[in-house]
C-alpha cells in the first residue's frame, strides 16, 4: 500500500545542513510518507548522510544523477514517486520543517478537498526564526477554499517548497520545472495557482526557509551575479509565456494582474543591486528588464508613481550611470528615514 505523502529533497553539496534537514522530516507528527531524496551530482559528503538516512529510515529512498540543477532534480524526483500516493511536496535539502507541518496540511485538504495547501513561512537565522517578509503579505490570514483572483496577493506565492499538493492535480497539470535556469519557482507555483479549483491558505508558518550567513551563499541571494537578474527576467517570461497561450477569457485579466505585480514589486528587487553591481551586471539588467518592459507594454509604466516611472524609462533608455545616481539617492533617503523612524 502506498504512503499517502510523497515528499521530494533535491541535494546538492549541503553536508552543513542535511542532516538537519532530514531529522525534521522523519519527525513529523504525519508519519504515511515517503521521501524521495535525488542527489544531484554532489561533491561533498552530501551523498553518505542520504545513504545513511536511507539506511536507517525505510520511509525514504536515494536517487543519484549528475549535476542538471535544482528544478531537473525537483522533476527527477517527481518521476520516481511510488504509484499512487495522494499528496506531494517539495523541500529545498538546507531547509526545516516545523513538526507538525505536514499533519496541519494534509488534515485540511482532507478536510476541504481543495487542490492544494499553501502555508506560511520563517526565515531561519543562527540567532533563531524571524518572519519571511515576503510571504507575509498572501499569508495574513487563513483562508480555506480560496483562489488567487479572490486573494490577488497570492500571485507572489511563487516558492515551491511551501506547498503541499494533491498529486492527482499535480500531475494532470502538466507543468514542471524548468531546467538550466534560476529561480525555477515560479513557472510552477503561479501557474498552478491559476490553474486550482480552489486552494487553502494557511497563516501559521509550516516551513523554515534557510538564511545561509557564513559565506556559502544561497542562489536567492546572490544579488549582483549577472545570471541572477537573467534568470529572474526569463523566469517571468515563463510564466507570461503561459499565461498568453490559455485561451480562456478570465487569462487576459491574470496576465495584466501578474505583470502589474511585476512591475511594482518583483522588478524593483532588482534595483537595489544595480549600484552595487559591476559594468556586466548593469548590461546584463538593462538588456533584460528592457527587453520584458517591451513586452508587458510601455504604455503601462505611465500608470506607475513617479519614482517608477522615472527608474523604468531610464532602463529604457539605457542611461544607467543617472539611474544608479537615482537609486542611491532613494538609498540615501530611505535610509535617513529609517534612522529617524527608530530615533
Amino acid at each position: 500500500m502506498s504512503p499517502r505523502l510523497s515528499v521530494v529533497v533535491p541535494i546538492y553539496n549541503v553536508e552543513r545542513y542535511l542532516q538537519e534537514c532530514l531529522d525534521s522530516i522523519a519527525a513529523q507528527t504525519f508519519e504515511d510518507f515517503e521521501c524521495v531524496l535525488v542527489d544531484d551530482g554532489s561533491t561533498d559528503g552530501s551523498a553518505a548522510i542520504a545513504e545513511a538516512y536511507v539506511a536507517k529510515d525505510s520511509r525514504f529512498r536515494l536517487v543519484r544523477q549528475e549535476n542538471k540543477g535544482l528544478g531537473a532534480a525537483r522533476n527527477t524526483g517527481w518521476r520516481h514517486l511510488a504509484p499512487g500516493t495522494e499528496y506531494l511536496t517539495f523541500v529545498d535539502s538546507d531547509d526545516t520543517l516545523p513538526t507538525g507541518a505536514y499533519q496541519l496540511m494534509i488534515s485540511t485538504l482532507d478536510e476541504t478537498g481543495s487542490d492544494f495547501a499553501a502555508g506560511n513561512a520563517l526565515r531561519l537565522r543562527v540567532a533563531g526564526l524571524f518572519p519571511s517578509h515576503g510571504h507575509r503579505k498572501p499569508f495574513a490570514e487563513t483562508r480555506l477554499r480560496t483562489h488567487v483572483r479572490e486573494v490577488p496577493s497570492l500571485v507572489t506565492d511563487r516558492t515551491a517548497w511551501n506547498k503541499v499538493y494533491r498529486r492527482s492535480f499535480f500531475d494532470a497539470a502538466g507543468v514542471l520545472y524548468p531546467e538550466g535556469i534560476l529561480y525555477e519557482d515560479a513557472p510552477v507555483s503561479v501557474p498552478l495557482h491559476f490553474l486550482a479549483k480552489s486552494v487553502d491558505v494557511l497563516s501559521e508558518p509550516i516551513y523554515h526557509w534557510r538564511v545561509r550567513e557564513s559565506g556559502d551563499l544561497s542562489i536567492t541571494q546572490v544579488k549582483t551575479d549577472p545570471r541572477g537578474v537573467i534568470d529572474r527576467v526569463r523566469s517571468i517570461e515563463l510564466v507570461r509565456e503561459w499565461l498568453l497561450a490559455r485561451d480562456e477569457p478570465e487569462y487576459a485579466e491574470y496576465l495584466r494582474s501578474y505583470d502589474h505585480n511585476t512591475l511594482v514589486e518583483e522588478l524593483p528587487m532588482f534595483f537595489w543591486s544595480v549600484p552595487d553591481g559591476d559594468r556586466a551586471y548593469r548590461a546584463a539588467y538593462q538588456e533584460h528588464v528592457s527587453r520584458l518592459l517591451r513586452a508587458i507594454g510601455v504604455d503601462r509604466i505611465d500608470a506607475l508613481n513617479a519614482q517608477l516611472r522615472l527608474k523604468y524609462r531610464l532602463t529604457l533608455a539605457n542611461r544607467m550611470e543617472r539611474f544608479v545616481a537615482v537609486q542611491r539617492l532613494h538609498r540615501k533617503v530611505r535610509n535617513l528615514r529609517s534612522r529617524r523612524a527608530a530615533a
